[in-house]
């Protein structure tokens, strides 16, 4: 018995349990996504126009990003308080927008609609900031598997929560809308005391590899699992029962991870733990904890100029030692007057950060414009992403916004497992696979303001796979380049540029194009009420838009400005390649 409850209590406090339970939250916290699934619902109820529809799609982005509050609490506050705000949220917000949309209650402006979506949608900072930050914490050297694996399955959630909502055959379309409200809260509030930081770092077995790839494996099935039930739902019409069927597989999907912890705590042989340090910590003894031993360290701004171009590529003890001879000449020539000296201003590249001290760094706003011009992109399109697919004459919306999904889900995995092999064997900066992923979006933007054929199913591949990378490459990066100690502050600072893109791209530039069009075609058909082209005249149509050319110029300039968020990517990567190069050692040695 005594043995059972000490294995019982290395599962409870296991990093991997941590982890799963987190991942079977973030599988619910992507409630963002499903907008294109219930804003023709929102706007035929409601009686929107395309830009109404748009600004509330925008207060949902500014719900979805703005994480001021998520983060500063995380620095106060246990992970279950962030876990149960955010469900309160949750539940508040989007059970409002289901009582006015589904005529419970009288209608309300569209600014009380505004503000309950925000609400609703706030709530995924408060789940997204406590899974983040507990499992980074727990695996402190697999930053980008992880952060990959729970950004994929947050941006999987939009297909999840689809399929679920069909096994329940609801009535109406408004429901999905209470399963939103209320399928994210349960999860949060169920699984809240789990997730939370316990001492990971000092839980590294061997195998732990092999429970990455069993996860990606699990991540790759239920991919490939929810694709190949889309074709079937798109070609053929499913009976309410076999539905049900492919639903409950899906569940099981979802739970499978949680075989890893299992193993570990009750079936395998106890071994000696190791121990994992973080970045910065290594950092510090490779410099001999210099910078908290003197608070006024002096710091030559010669030595990055004097440096011999070789030293990089010297082994770590080799490289300090030529470093230091460096530096002892230069004080020795600073004594003389010969060289300036200045006195060190805040922490370097891949110490700790603050997100004031980030917000003077010319890296910091890189990434943030990097990550405006094309994760707004992406989301642009995501959030437009109902109205383009009717646009072209498709009516069920559902499929596509379950597909770009699934395609985020397998870019954030690929990007957390690609550019961890880039700065794992290269020490080369892992933001240059997203300056790759930028160019790989503005192909497929190009490709439907072309007019190819099958443009939005190339799109919803392309685009998917892009914008997904980013939400695994750029906390990462992030987590390297300013530490982990306001994480939780600088990555939902971060994610800001999501809801500015969107306001831009989408109210403005989307919108304002739909509008235009929608409108001249309005008056062809009131001239022309029999045109074939245009098709009969409805009432509620009137403000609709038919065809390519309804965002074709809109995908046109999203894909010029992915170019641009490559090449400052690239930038990026430029200024910081030395840090890699420290931070994980040359891969040649």
């Amino acid at each position: 018995m005594a043995q059972f409850y000490g294995k019982f209590k290395a599962f409870k406090n296991s990093r991997w349990l941590v982890f799963v339970c987190a991942m079977w939250i973030q599988s619910f916290a992507g409630i963002g996504y499903l907008f294109g699934s219930i804003s023709p619902v929102i706007k035929s109820t409601m009686g929107y126009t395309q830009r109404q529809l748009a600004i509330l799609g925008v207060a949902k982005d500014l719900g979805d990003a703005i994480g001021f509050v998520a983060g500063y609490l995380s620095e106060i506050m246990p992970s279950w308080g962030l876990l149960a705000i955010g469900a309160v949220l949750n539940f508040l917000g989007y059970g409002l927008l289901w009582l006015i949309v589904s005529q419970k209650i009288a209608a309300l402006p569209l600014w009380v609609l505004c503000i309950a979506i925000y609400v609703g949608t706030n709530g995924e900072t408060f789940f997204n900031t406590a899974a983040l930050i507990s499992c980074v914490q727990n695996f402190p050297k697999s930053r980008g598997p992880v952060v990959g694996i729970l950004k994929g399955y947050a941006g999987l959630s939009g297909a999840i929560i689809t399929q679920i909502y069909a096994m329940f055959n609801a009535p109406s379309e408004a429901s999905l809308l209470f399963m939103i409200a209320v399928g994210p809260s349960m999860v949060a509030i169920a699984l809240m005391f789990i997730i939370r930081p316990v001492g990971g770092h000092k839980q590294v077995r061997p195998g732990d590899n092999a429970g990455f790839m069993f996860t990606y494996s699990v991540c790759l099935v239920l991919a490939a699992y929810l694709l190949g039930v889309l074709i079937l739902e798109d070609l053929f019409d499913l009976s309410q029962t076999l539905i049900t069927l492919l639903a409950a597989i899906l569940i099981v999907f979802i739970v499978l991870p949680i075989i890893i912890p299992i193993i570990l705590a009750f079936f395998s042989e106890p071994r000696p733990l190791l121990q994992e340090s973080l970045l910065i910590d290594a950092q510090k003894e490779e410099e001999g904890n210099k910078s908290e031993q003197d608070p006024n360290e002096v710091i030559f701004s010669e030595v990055e100029d004097e440096k011999a171009s070789d030293v990089d590529s010297l082994p770590s003890s080799e490289r300090q030692k030529r470093i230091s001879q460096l530096q002892a000449k230069l004080f020795q020539a600073a004594a003389d007057g010969a060289v300036r000296v200045k006195r060190r201003r805040g922490p370097r590249r891949g110490e700790n950060f603050t997100l004031m001290q980030a917000l003077i760094k010319a890296d910091f706003w890189l990434m943030f414009v990097s990550l405006l011009l094309a994760a707004g992109s992406g989301l642009t399109v995501i959030d437009n992403l109902g109205q383009i697919v009717l646009s072209l004459g498709y009516t069920d919306t559902s499929i596509f916004v379950s597909m770009i999904s699934i395609w985020n889900f397998l870019g954030r995995i690929g990007g957390g497992y690609f550019s961890e092999i880039i700065v794992r064997d290269y020490a080369y900066p892992r933001l240059v696979v997203m300056a790759v992923v930028q160019v790989i979006m503005a192909v497929g933007l190009c490709y439907y303001a072309m007019g190819f054929p099958g443009q939005v199913y190339v799109s919803t591949v392309l685009i998917g796979l892009g914008y997904g990378a980013h939400w695994a490459i750029l906390p990462a990066a992030a987590s390297e380049l300013f530490g982990l100690k306001s994480f939780g502050a600088l990555y939902n600072f971060l994610t800001m540029a999501n809801p500015a893109g969107s306001l831009i791209f989408s109210e403005v530039i989307a919108s304002g194009i739909y509008d235009y069009y929608a409108e001249k075609q309005a008056t062809l058909r009131h001239q022309n009420p029999s045109s074939l082209l245009m098709g009969p005249l409805r009432d509620d149509d009137d403000l609709s838009c038919v065809g390519t050319i309804c965002y074709s110029i809109t995908f046109g300039i999203l894909s010029a400005l992915c170019i641009v968020a490559s090449g400052l990517s690239m930038i990026i990567v430029y200024r910081t390649r030395r840090v890699y190069t420290q931070l994980y050692g040359n891969p040649n040695n």
